[in-house]
């Protein structure tokens, strides 16, 4: 069959299936298993015979929003806590990579841009930071201790404190997508200038490695989780921007419930992150070389695995196991 009269043929099928998922609209789980295993079947027809056709993209999506209801509708002793890190957001993930590869993109870009902005404007840290800031860290790094702010106020102070904040800037940085994804841009610009301008600061003091072993013991799971949280807010603004076969009112619901979604995902790893930075963090020039660096790289992998390497597994398992009876439902 040609791929024309394929799209022809089961085109209706698959926007009526897409329209009952959006609004939940299935009379019994029957039918969603039903109507699933349809779409399954029409994904793997069209891997085999359109390897590098559009529509095996539309259908992985289809598919995997599918497979997400069919979670929500077990009727099992299955955790829905568990449940929701374990298939759900991966699988939201997997579906909207390409907002997190752009938010990576975008970050690495802007923190360019403020360690350039740093390295050819002497005044420009003070300008970012502030002058009390930059002041006291001279005094710190004069001290031999680069990162002793960190050692200001108690652990569990601190970690609140730092905790609480973090938590705001990420649930900013969503809502601020509202704004067709440039309220999360100037999140992501103003955090980013200001992690750029303050690394090439330390750099230019020559305690660089002091400053790498302290901020990034809590800050690789902080600045990921952050990223994270706006790439969020960036699938938020595209779904009014582009609303595709939806009405923009029912396309900005989907954008809202998912990015919501992808934004409480995070929240542990910031959890995590203001613990680090209220217990740890404060001992990062006193602990051997090889332990500040295993927390670093350990921190980093596991949020980075769980955004960027478990969704290919998630997507893949549900692409491998293609037919789900009534029974499991």
């Amino acid at each position: 069959m040609r791929e024309v009269a394929f799209i022809k043929q089961n085109k209706e099928k698959w926007l009526s299936f897409e329209k009952a998922i959006v609004n939940n609209d299935f009379d019994n789980p029957d039918e969603l298993a039903s109507q699933y295993i349809h779409v399954i079947n029409d994904l793997a027809y069209a891997q085999t015979y359109y390897p590098k056709s559009k529509v095996i993209a539309y259908l992985n999506q289809l598919s995997a929003n599918a497979y997400q209801k069919i979670y929500k509708t077990k009727s099992t002793d299955t955790n829905r806590i568990v449940s929701f890190w374990k298939t759900e957001v991966p699988l939201i993930c997997y579906q909207y990579r390409k907002f997190i590869h752009i938010a990576f993109i975008i970050f690495a870009a802007f923190t360019f841009i403020g360690a350039i902005s740093a390295a050819n404007d002497g005044e420009f840290v003070r300008s970012v930071l502030g002058d009390d800031y930059v002041n006291m860290s001279l005094e710190n790094i004069e001290a031999g201790d680069p990162v002793a702010v960190y050692k200001s106020g108690s652990n569990w102070g601190s970690f609140i404190g730092i905790t609480i904040n973090n938590l705001r800037v990420g649930i900013i940085a969503f809502v601020l997508g509202v704004f067709l994804g440039i309220g999360t841009l100037y999140i992501m610009f103003n955090n980013c200038i200001m992690l750029g301008s303050f690394q090439y600061f330390f750099y230019e003091k020559g305690v660089f490695w002091e400053s790498i072993r302290g901020i990034w013991i809590h800050g690789a799971m902080e600045i990921f989780a952050i990223v994270i949280e706006c790439a969020a807010g960036l699938i938020l603004g595209a779904s009014i921007l582009f609303p595709a076969t939806h009405s923009r009112y029912t396309s900005f619901k989907i954008g809202a419930k998912t990015g919501i979604k992808i934004l409480i995902s995070t929240f542990p790893f910031t959890f995590a992150a203001g613990f680090l930075e209220g217990f740890i963090t404060r001992y990062s020039n006193i602990m051997p070389h090889w332990l500040s660096v295993a927390i670093i790289l350990i921190t980093l992998g596991i949020i980075s695995y769980y955004y960027l390497i478990y969704p290919f597994k998630v997507q893949k398992q549900i692409t491998q196991t293609p037919i789900l009876s009534p029974t499991h439902i």
